[in-house]
């Protein structure tokens, strides 16, 4: 019996989403944006050498018709990824009309969002007084902190020591529909912080604000950083998605990173969590273990969340490259009937203005159904397609292009 391994790669997005003149960064739109091909150009051209240098080496992604894929989705040659596929590629595009974590990742699990999230707006205060006198009530605090956009880094950075002083907790958010809550893991309390954003969200999500995201950090002015405890709390999806279609036909579902907080553990039977190295040893470890006709479902969010939203060019690109040696390691492991397929769920150009997710279209790379391209698809095609693979009834509106 078969396996299927699907891959997340977050925010490496490769343009050419024909509605991207409809979405923004700090009131420009996102056209013409495209993460993966502005980057190699970056590479190519000498701007990216912080930790690195030369052309975007990739070859391992190459190899699976990353190049090839870009070219289809915006017509663009990528300098340095120009291998010879021996998978099969496509470039995928977004119906759900968000540029975001959830959007992305329901869509790739067979359900587009079917209403419009609500966004907090880019003022100060940013939250209706209702959420806030709830954010304090939930945290026995006389106020917050932030109540504001931001970058996750500089609010931390702005507000963490009055936060230490105070103890009140910096709430901000930014264009997703989302509420983040930063708290000192120590000062505050890791597991106060994961049950303040628990008891929050219900009131986000009936206000179809799609997350609330726990946001712990440690140390002290100056030098403040960011754990690897992340949680983030989201509206659970509006019907079964492919994780549900896979464990009701008796098959096992393992999340790796943050797919159980995406999907409100819909359909997921484990999580494994950790930083991207560690998520990576995780997704060896399923290679090697898990069972005939199990899912493995994993996201990797450093490309996002250390340097996309910092538009920092050399240390996605960094990134991708590590990512891609690794990746290298894993393929041989796969077992002969194994389907792995890589792909992300928006863009996020870090040549791009502004700090915001870019509209994009995204790869589709799969290995284990031959050789060759498949051509334009939708990102539901992507659930039907495996759960085709895994022998399990598709209950979304995707197509099969294996």
């Amino acid at each position: 019996m078969t396996r299927a391994f699907l891959v997340v790669m977050d925010s490496v997005g490769i343009g050419g989403a024909p509605d991207a003149d409809q979405f923004f960064n700090n009131g420009t739109p996102d056209t013409g944006a495209n993460t993966v091909l502005h980057i190699a150009q970056a590479c190519a051209e000498g701007r990216a050498e912080d930790g690195r240098s030369g052309l975007l080496h990739l070859p391992t992604l190459s190899a699976l018709g990353l190049g090839q894929a870009i070219e289809l989705a915006c017509g663009q040659v990528a300098p340095g990824l120009d291998a010879v596929p021996a998978a099969r590629w496509a470039a995928a595009t977004e119906v759900s009309r968000g540029k975001d974590t959830p959007s992305g990742h329901w869509e790739l699990a067979g359900v587009p969002v079917p209403w419009d999230w609500t966004y907090l707006p880019d003022t100060v205060p940013s939250f209706p007084p209702e959420i806030t006198a709830r954010i304090c009530a939930l945290a026995g605090t006389d106020g917050i902190l932030g109540n504001c956009h931001s970058n996750g880094v500089q609010v931390i950075d702005r507000f963490g020591a009055e936060h230490l002083r105070t103890g009140k907790p910096i709430c901000y958010t930014s264009a997703d529909s989302v509420l983040q809550i930063a708290a000192h893991e120590k000062a505050f309390g890791l597991d106060r912080l994961l049950r303040l954003c628990e008891e929050l969200a219900p009131m986000m999500h009936a206000r179809r604000i799609g997350r609330v995201i726990a946001r712990p950090f440690v140390g002290s002015e100056g030098r403040f950083e960011r754990t690897s405890n992340r949680r983030d709390y989201a509206i659970a999806p509006p019907e079964p998605v492919l994780s549900n279609w896979v464990q009701d036909a008796g098959h096992a579902v393992i999340g790796i990173g943050k797919i159980g907080d995406i999907f409100s553990m819909a359909g997921i039977d484990a999580v494994h969590k950790g930083t991207d190295a560690v998520l990576m040893d995780h997704l060896a470890q399923q290679i090697d273990t898990a069972p005939d006709g199990a899912l493995v479902f994993a996201n990797f969010v450093e490309f996002d969340s250390l340097y996309g939203h910092r538009r920092d060019v050399s240390g996605y690109a960094c990134a991708l490259e590590g990512f891609d040696a690794a990746l290298a390691g894993l393929l041989p492991r796969l077992r002969p009937d194994d389907l792995l397929l890589i792909t992300a769920d928006h863009g996020n150009d870090p040549t791009w203005i502004g700090t915001d997710h870019t509209r994009e279209r995204v790869p589709v790379l799969v290995s284990g159904a031959g050789v060759g391209e498949i051509g334009h698809v939708d990102f539901v095609d992507v659930a039907a397609s495996i759960a085709h693979h895994l022998g399990v009834v598709s209950k979304g509106s995707g197509r099969n292009f294996l």
